[in-house]
Formats: structure tokens, sequence, C-alpha cells
């Protein structure tokens, strides 16, 4: 998969599941299929998906891009994910539940099998042998090609990982957020141990990296947006940051191409990460994530970058 790929999530809007905001600002199809074009001319191949953005929109936003787009989507490594998205089921992890939302992506993505199908999170409840054993059925069955894991804890992932055998992990790794990529952590050992590879999402800290977000006018975000109570977007958040953040400018620049490649290249150059997948909304955005491709960082500006944001 590429080096720089891309995540869907913006793609699903704003939207709520069990009451719950978990979406972003809505996106113009349009200009998301002009950002796509961009991309992959960019050398781009793989596209993180989940069934819970925008409870289906965002893959089925993906399929049609590509197909106005007249691109296979067979040639490119298609993500998505179940966990989140509970339906009408008590738990997201039940097996019929893992089934149908399989059989319901695959219809949304237009495929006849999904590249790589992650567990969302690492909260099984009573399911987690059988959705193990679910899963490895799918796999069976040709409906999905490699078995993935998401999560968000050390502990998660080290109850998930012996049961699922997952090929990939993925969870938010970025400059001021890395406890699942640094030397000696508990994740780096499995992806040792049980030789899979890391993607990571967040890489920009969700566009807080980008030097966007002034404390003194903090962003204000629509309802159904999950940013919206974000504490980290709040003043204080921003305020708590900024130091850090004036560091990274005095260092390597204000332009967003820089920062983007700072942050990016920061994640990249850990050992067992295969890519980021930052979000993305216009060609602009493509075009500041894709900087990354060619960006180089010292040993020295990676010393200074753990420094600077202590964990």
């Amino acid at each position: 998969m590429s080096e720089i790929s891309l995540g869907c999530w913006t793609m699903g809007g704003l939207n709520w599941v069990n009451g719950n905001p978990n979406g972003w600002a809505n996106v113009d199809e349009d200009e998301i299929a002009v950002a796509i074009k961009q991309a992959v001319d960019g050398g781009v191949n793989h596209f993180d998906n989940a069934d819970v953005y925008g409870n289906g929109k965002a893959e089925r936003m993906l399929a049609r891009v590509l197909k106005k787009l007249g691109l296979k989507s067979e040639d490119f490594v298609i993500a998505t994910k179940i966990g989140h998205f509970p339906g009408t089921a008590e738990h997201a992890y039940e097996p019929a539940h893992i089934r149908h939302q399989c059989e319901q992506s695959l219809i949304n993505l237009q495929r006849d099998y999904i590249d790589i199908y992650y567990f969302h999170h690492g909260d099984f409840g009573p399911h987690l042998e059988e959705a193990a054993a679910t899963m490895d059925a799918l796999v069976k069955e040709g409906k999905v090609r490699v078995k993935g894991q998401s999560a968000y804890s050390n502990e998660d992932f080290e109850r998930a990982v012996p049961l699922v055998r997952p090929t990939v992990l993925q969870s938010w790794a970025n400059i001021a957020e890395r406890p699942h990529i640094d030397a000696g952590c508990p994740v780096q050992k499995l992806l040792e141990k049980y030789e899979m590879s890391f993607v990571a999402f967040s890489p920009l800290a969700q566009g807080r990296l980008l030097n966007k977000y002034s404390p003194d006018n903090p962003p204000k975000f629509d309802e159904g947006d999950f940013r919206r109570n974000n504490k980290a977007f709040s003043r204080e958040g921003l305020l708590e940051i900024k130091p850090r953040i004036d560091a990274l400018v005095a260092r390597f620049g204000s332009d967003v191409e820089t920062l983007s490649s700072v942050a990016q290249r920061f994640v990249l150059n850990h050992p067992r990460v295969a890519c980021t997948i930052p979000g993305f909304r216009n060609e602009r955005q493509v075009a500041c994530n894709l900087a990354a491709q060619s960006f180089k960082l010292s040993d020295e500006d990676m010393e200074f970058l753990r420094k600077t944001f202590p964990q």
C-alpha cells in the first residue's frame, strides 16, 4: 500500500450513532472526486473506510467517485471496519451483525471482497472468540483478504491480537500522541512478535499540528461533528499545545505542506509503520498530504520532535 494513503472519515459528513456525534463537517462530492483524482495521480492506492462513517455514506461515496473517475476499485487497497455501528444488535461484534455489516459494506463499496477488514475497536464484550472465528470464516469464504485490528489502548491490543491474529494494526499516532509507536511500547512488541504492520490514523492530530487553530479564536463545529465537544479544540487545549507548535514553526517553517510533511514523516520513520491515513476534504488538502512523500527528517530532527512533544 502507498506510504501516504487516505482516510475517508470526512466523507461521511455530519453523523450520529446512538445519539452521539461521530462525524465531520459535510463535504462536497465533486471536490472529493477532484481530490481523489489528484491522490491517485500522486501514487495513492489505499483508502481507509468504515461502516460508521456517515453510517455507510462514506463507503458509497468512495465507490461512486472511483466509478465516476473511470477507476477500477480492484486496482486499489480498500479497507473498511466493523464495530462502532451496532444497528439493531445488542453488541456490534455479535457474529450475525459482523456478517450483515460485511455484506452491506460489500454492497456499499460495489466489491466482491474487502482488502483489509478491521475490528474497529477492542471492546468485544463477551464476543471476542466468536467474533474472531467469524472473521476467519469471512477470510475462508473470500469476502475478506486481510484481517485488521484497530484499538485505542495497549490493553485492548494485547487482549485481541492473540485471538484475532490480524496482519495489520491501526490506531492513532502523531508527534504529540504516540503510545503505540514509541520504542519498547507494548504495541511495538506485538508488531514484532506477530510480524504485523501498523497503519497510523490522525498523523496530523486532526489538523492541530498544522498551526491552523488559534486559542484566541477556537473553532466552532456543527452538531454532528465529533470535534464540537472535544477539549483538544477548546481554548485551553489549544493553549496547551501552542508553545510546541510554535517550536515546530520556528524550526521547519509555517507553510502547511512542510508542517504536514514533518508530522507524517515523523510517524513513518518508526519501525513497522506501513502508512499514514490523513483525512481530506479537497484537492488542496491532498496536495499537503502528498508533500510528505519526498520529505526527509534527520536524526537530529527526530530527537528535536521527541523532546518538543514529551510523552
